[in-house]
């Protein structure tokens, strides 16, 4: 468990809750996910009743993982009651709307007192929510917009406004206008943010969980280990591989850490990379997992549902950055094991690919099953429904295969007694997987609600239009400038959010001035800041998944978060890449798209060696000096421009080839 207040429950731990309470979290936690199940599968909902209930049962799941005073303290008679008091608001907000929707409709715009009170009991238990599954960050900005949106000559705090900057003036509004928006509107705290996490997000976090608990995570790492475990700085690279394929599916940075990097962390430290190097190696790469198809952890459909693209054509957009990523952080990765003089690991200490696939090959089916249900166009809520399905079937065939037919050949046959324990132990293996889809949804489930109370705010008063007049002024109407800033907003967002609300906080906010003042193409704009939003997980003062592997690696926070942050470099300079060369992400001809793909690798590949001065072997200053106008030549729109720095990259690169070789033959 982790030190902060708010540091996830771990499923069925005893140590924090009373055996009733974690009884009454199983089934919350259960039936949560059988109802998304339900709505996902079998019988779609309407908008309001989906996102209330969805709302209501993960907020009750919040107050009962987490206690008021934090799971390190006793709850004691004030916690029980005000655990209690909020539990109950939590019913109150999802089960008005269910009961009494048709009526709030009919009369829209004119709200009863009752309406009023009620959404204020609903803001008020989203932001405690917030507060205990998120982080107090989380709760701070959703207050501060609740405070901005009263401040104004009509507003209920008039005297507030006058300490607001002239550009931010706005007219107020009242308690009654405010509530209306965020309860019982479409743009506050059941808009879209709500809506995503209800559907698509849910269901997908939901699959990753039965991935979990079947067993395909060792499966996925074993997997990368026999494909680079015998190369230089094996487990660095093994560690980049299962990053990419678990992050992809996990949803969370930190997650994959702590899951990946149990495993490659120690073994890259045996092999001899420092430990801050091997905490920043898994932190850099599980951050990947965020910006690597399908899943982007919520990434993908959010953009989608933001830009009216289908899902699939963001997924498709997606993959080449992704590459480029994850290619420079394996680049990073092999230059230290050259630099170090590292071998692989022995063949003995190595899984065998064929092992590996024969024990685990059926996992990759629910993964087929997901690909090609996306590429027929099938909604991805219903997707994820069919995988988890079919993950439950593949489970279950393996294992009948197993009792029926191999382990009466090991001497244990079929009986009833060992049929009913099969049983009850898959249907606790079920319970199980949906207890843990449940809890893995809470946080990411709470930061779209209360970024639902931000985007209403910012819908109601224009702050989205002021923020693109302040980034035009401030800029002075260049890209870069305006970029940089954006880049600064998202990591101090990012102090205080998580990723998934740091992004749409953000888009709402600055994306309007990318796209109307400066150009910048709408799914461009929505991937950079998706991207940018990424590095409070790698960049100090706050690099959350940084620390994480540094708890794991055994080293210096700060250390490894430098560490990280050097080696996800990637995820600064490619949305750079997308917006000068808008090409590799709107389409153009096959040869420009070579081209420009190309120089991208060759740019990533030339920064990488400048940075650790180090290739094929070392390099000079002033050849790492000169490679640094030629990187930023490929970022320059005209194409000769572009041809000099390729060439002048791919001279230095050469030449350090050249050096290596003469170096190697006296040897």
């Amino acid at each position: 468990m982790n030190d902060s207040d708010n540091s996830p429950i771990v499923p069925g731990s005893q140590a924090s809750h009373a055996r009733p309470v974690l009884w009454l979290i199983t089934l919350v936690a259960v039936g949560l996910s059988l109802f998304q199940l339900y709505s996902a599968g079998i019988e779609p909902l309407g908008l309001f009743y989906q996102r209330s209930i969805h709302l209501m049962l993960i907020m009750m799941l919040a107050f009962l993982m987490f206690p008021v005073f934090g799971p390190r303290r006793p709850r004691g008679l004030i916690g029980w009651l005000l655990d209690a008091t909020f539990f109950a608001g939590a019913l109150v907000t999802g089960g008005y709307l269910v009961l009494y929707l048709d009526e709030i409709i009919n009369r829209a715009g004119f709200w009863s007192q009752t309406d009023i009170l009620v959404g204020c009991i609903a803001t008020v238990t989203v932001l405690e929510a917030a507060r205990r599954a998120v982080g107090l960050g989380m709760t701070v900005i959703g207050v501060i917009a609740l405070l901005y949106a009263f401040a104004g000559p009509r507003g209920d705090l008039p005297w507030l406004g006058e300490w607001l900057p002239g550009i931010l003036e706005h007219r107020g509004y009242s308690l009654d206008r405010l509530v209306g928006q965020l309860y019982l509107g479409q743009e506050g705290i059941f808009g879209l943010p709500m809506g995503v996490a209800a559907t698509y997000i849910f269901i997908f976090v939901l699959f990753g969980a039965f991935l979990e608990i079947t067993g395909a995570g060792k499966f996925f790492i074993d997997l990368a280990y026999a494909a680079t475990g015998r190369q230089r700085g094996g487990p660095a690279k093994a560690a980049v591989i299962a990053s990419a394929g678990m992050g992809s599916i996990s949803g969370s940075a930190i997650a994959n850490v702590v899951t990946t990097g149990a495993f490659t962390i120690p073994l890259m430290k045996r092999l001899g990379y420092k430990p801050h190097q091997a905490g920043g190696i898994e932190a850099a790469a599980s951050t990947g997992g965020q910006i690597m198809p399908p899943l982007m952890g919520a990434g993908a459909f959010l953009i989608a549902e933001y830009t009216r693209m289908p899902y699939l054509d963001v997924v498709k957009v997606s993959i080449l950055p992704a590459i480029m990523y994850f290619g420079t952080v394996y680049l990073f990765v092999h230059i230290i094991a050259l630099k170090q003089g590292m071998q692989g690991m022995a063949r003995s200490e190595l899984p065998q690919m064929r092992d590996v696939m024969s024990s685990g090959w059926h996992f990759l089916l629910p993964l087929a099953v997901l690909v090609w249900l996306l590429v027929m166009n099938m909604s991805p809520m219903r997707v994820g429904y069919y995988a988890i399905l079919t993950m439950l079937a593949v489970a279950v065939l393996r294992f009948l295969v197993w009792m029926l037919f191999v382990a009466p050949q090991q001497g244990e046959p079929v009986t009833g007694e060992r049929l009913a324990t099969a049983t009850r132990n898959g249907l606790l293996k079920l319970m199980e997987g949906l207890e843990l889809g449940a809890r893995n949804a809470v946080a990411v489930s709470m930061a779209c609600a209360v970024a639902g109370i931000i985007v209403g705010v910012v819908g109601l008063t224009g702050l989205g239009l002021k923020f693109s007049s302040m980034m035009l002024a401030f800029s002075g109407g260049n890209l870069l400038l305006a970029l940089v800033m954006v880049l600064l907003a998202s990591l101090v967002l990012g102090m205080g959010l998580p990723v998934t609300a740091s992004y749409i906080v953000l888009i709402v906010l600055v994306g309007p001035a990318l796209t109307a003042e400066f150009g910048v193409p709408l799914l461009i704009a929505h991937l950079v800041v998706f991207w940018y939003s990424q590095d409070s997980n790698v960049t100090p003062p706050i690099a959350l998944a940084g620390f994480a592997g540094a708890a794991i690696a055994g080293a210096k926070p700060m250390e490894t978060g430098f560490q990280a942050w050097k080696f996800a470099k990637g995820l600064y300079l490619i949305p750079l890449f997308m917006v000068y060369n808008p090409e590799i992400i709107m389409g153009g001809p096959w040869p420009l798209l070579i081209w420009t793909g190309l120089t991208g690798f060759l740019a990533l590949a030339a920064f990488a060696a400048a940075l650790e001065g180090y290739l094929f072997t070392r390099m000079a200053w002033p050849v790492r000096v000169l490679l640094l106008p030629a990187i930023v030549a490929v970022f320059y729109p005209s194409l000769m421009v572009e041809a000099a720095g390729a060439a002048t990259m791919l001279a230095v690169i050469v030449g350090n080839w050249v050096a290596s070789r003469r170096g190697a033959l006296p040897a």
